[in-house]
């Protein structure tokens, strides 16, 4: 089983090559949001992971929320409805890819 929330899986200042190397058949993408950006029930046909970059999000998946900071790594299962959330003290950096978990992924 995957576990969904892995709080400071990456030590900030977070790397954007680590995180894509550590990902390496998955796609990547870097999103940049301002305060109180929320993207909203999203359900993806393949599994995704988010790393929080920079500021705060709160992300829920699957109905499980966890307030998400620099370094967390957050792993979403195909078909999960998901949503984040930035703070509305600041913006947000987080890093995004799209593939399959399995092996050194769950």
């Amino acid at each position: 089983m995957i576990k969904v929330f892995q709080k400071g899986a990456y030590v900030p200042p977070v790397s954007e090559n680590a995180v894509a190397a550590d990902f390496p058949d998955f796609s990547f993408g870097v999103f940049r949001d301002p305060a109180g950006q929320v993207w909203a029930d999203f359900i993806h046909d393949t599994d995704e992971f988010v790393v929080v970059a920079e500021g705060e999000l709160e992300i829920e998946v699957a109905g499980e929320v966890a307030q998400c900071c620099p370094g967390d790594l957050v792993k979403i299962p195909a078909g999960a409805s998901h949503s984040l959330r930035t703070s509305m003290n600041g913006g947000s950096v987080w890093y995004y890819g799209y593939g399959r978990f399995g092996g050194n992924h769950d």
